[in-house]
């Protein structure tokens, strides 16, 4: 998904509807405490995904979204997000 995959970024859009609340539409938060997933790679945070879902990293909402993710919804919401710019 290098580069945000143009197919795989359409079909995270509606994956991505769980994560607007807190990491914003565009994955700009607006809350300091929420990390912006806008300007990531899609590799990193599908890797995120990955720790997250396997238990590596923890966090209460992460962990038990990325626990509902099939493999292609990670990859896809990953590809999402990775296409939008920092700004």
């Amino acid at each position: 998904v290098a580069n945000g995959d143009k197919k795989a970024a359409l079909a995270g859009q509606s994956v991505a509807a769980k994560c607007v609340a807190c990491h914003g539409a565009k994955g700009i938060s607006t809350q300091p405490s929420w990390p912006n997933l806008a300007g990531l790679s899609s590799e990193y945070l599908l890797d995120s995904l990955k720790s997250y879902k396997a238990g590596e990293r923890k966090d209460g909402m992460m962990g038990g979204i990325a626990k509902d993710l099939s493999d292609a919804d990670a990859v896809n919401v990953a590809a999402h997000f990775a296409n939008f710019a920092c700004r």
